[in-house]
């Protein structure tokens, strides 16, 4: 960061230097919950961001030859530097993207987590050998870098998903140039301060700043090799699209509308619970947000009890302790969480509970938007088809387990669902015959732990390849297959000890 009067300047950070950029184009960073301005951030021009790509090409010689071990104690070092500095990163983020202090924390402990899935890459980027294939023949492969690499990350996590990007890219042997959100870049570019604190070399990671402009740059750059966006379904579209005509490696994570079935037989108590948490959470503001609750048989007798559940969530600036639902991350998000409100209240579902225009005593400027529950809520509404990304759910009603899973399959989006139920055969029936790609029981944002990867499908999900686990390894390497046969000297004729000298 460097200071222009009162107003920080957000950086780039190009070749392991922190500089200034000289863009004429510079948007204000906002505290969400407040309209102060915390910074400016640049959108970078194209010959910065051309000087960020050369920087990591050019670090690539080197890095890639780096011995395994070297690069996962430099993220064993990583990883312990951001457990010192959690509450820094932490503030920086609430301030930056309006999310309460816990979930800024694990925002964090999410991507920490990857970090140090990361730190063991000895154990996951392993080749496989057949020996005597045919006489005297071995095949093996090798899992070999692709060069420079790119990501694309959104508001809504701003350490987590940089987290999940560049550690895995860089530790497999590549180079990375990180464009985080414009809406929040500042907990991401100290992540980068102290992953070079760690010891990531000059070059090896690199961020630039900007909107549609830059992201197309990156997109159509001949020397970027791959590119992991999350993000928007429909600038998802356009960046998998393009980026894949020009040759690279593509993988989008993008909108969902994450349904949660109710079963009456399911723990009432801990099902609210849950219910609250996932929808309004993060003031809904999360791809893995249960936005619609399916009440099948007698749960739909609980409506009411969700209703006063949600009643019972403080809405409030993340700073403040107790909050539970922060601000959206901007006045335009805040407008169109609003309208679609609205929209839903025209097409004729019932607004249970209305969350718009709380009172929030301290922060009359926030972006706040209270717990909203609408029911009576059908397939061809716009809060239904719509991903709203605001502290809104909308309850539904079905007869039976399978009339549930017929909506939820039904439905576009693959990214996540869950059911609550105590049946372990309504469970087992479940999760067989749905049709999307992250599946929870009785646990209502089923997001896996690195060890998996991230397994959104359908339109929710471009690209065959998920972030992190295993998944994430084929996607930042290149299989080789080497198959070679050896000869014995004494079958050829030629001496037993013979120097070769290689020029």
């Amino acid at each position: 960061m460097s200071k222009q009067g009162a107003i920080t300047r957000v950086r780039l950070l190009i070749d392991g230097c922190f500089v200034d950029s000289t863009s004429e184009q510079w948007r204000d960073v906002v505290n969400p919950a407040t309209q102060e301005i915390l910074a400016r951030v640049p959108f970078a021009t194209e010959a910065e961001l051309n000087a960020a790509v050369a920087s990591a090409r050019e670090a690539f010689k080197s890095w890639r030859k780096t011995p395994i071990g070297a690069r996962a104690r430099i993220f064993l070092k990583y990883q312990q530097l951001i457990r010192e500095h959690l509450k820094e990163l932490a503030a920086i983020l609430t301030a930056e993207q309006g999310k309460t202090l816990a979930d800024a924390e694990g925002d964090v402990l999410r991507g920490l987590e990857v970090v140090e899935h990361a730190a063991g890459i000895g154990n996951l980027q392993l080749g496989e050998l057949a020996n005597n294939v045919a006489a005297g023949v071995d095949t093996y492969t090798l899992l070999q870098p692709l060069g420079v690499c790119a990501g694309i990350t959104p508001f809504n996590f701003p350490a987590m998903i940089p987290l999940w990007m560049f550690p895995m890219a860089i530790t497999t042997g590549n180079t990375f140039v990180l464009k985080p959100s414009e809406q929040d870049p500042m907990v991401s570019m100290r992540l980068a301060e102290l992953a070079l604190e760690a010891g990531v070399p000059p070059g090896v990671l690199n961020v630039i700043h900007g909107g549609a402009e830059v992201v197309d740059l990156l997109c159509d750059h001949p020397d970027i090799k791959a590119i992991s966006f999350v993000g928007s379904t429909r600038v998802g579209t356009h960046v998998y699209q393009r980026a894949s005509q020009a040759g690279k490696r593509v993988q989008c994570m993008m909108g969902a509308k994450n349904h949660a079935v109710v079963l009456p037989d399911a723990h009432q108590e801990q099902t609210l619970a849950n219910l609250a948490g996932a929808a309004f959470g993060a003031a809904g503001q999360r791809c893995m947000a249960v936005s619609v609750a399916i009440l099948v048989g007698e749960a739909r007798a609980w409506l009411p009890e969700l209703v006063e559940k949600a009643k019972t969530l403080k809405v409030g600036a993340g700073s403040e302790p107790g909050t539970d639902v922060g601000p959206l991350i901007s006045c335009a998000a805040l407008d169109r969480v609003g309208g679609l409100i609205e929209r839903g209240v025209r097409e004729g579902a019932r607004l249970e509970l209305d969350g718009r225009n709380p009172a929030v005593a301290g922060y009359a400027q926030g972006n706040f938007v209270g717990p909203t529950i609408f029911s009576g809520v059908t397939a061809d509404m716009s809060i239904y088809r719509e991903e709203i990304f605001g502290p809104v759910l909308c309850v539904m009603r079905a007869e039976t387990l399978d009339e549930a899973i017929a909506i939820v399959n039904a439905n576009p989006h693959g990214n996540g669902t869950a059911l609550f139920t105590r049946s372990g055969a309504a469970a087992r029936h479940f999760q067989e015959e749905i049709d999307v790609g992250q599946v929870g029981i009785n646990v209502p944002i089923p997001v896996p732990v690195p060890i998996f990867s991230f397994t959104g499908s359908r339109a929710s999900k471009l690209g065959d390849l998920g972030p992190y686990g295993k998944q994430i390894v084929q996607f930042y390497t290149q299989t080789k297959t080497v198959t070679q046969r050896w000869f014995d000297e004494g079958e050829v004729g030629g001496p037993v000890n013979t120097t070769i000298t290689l020029k």
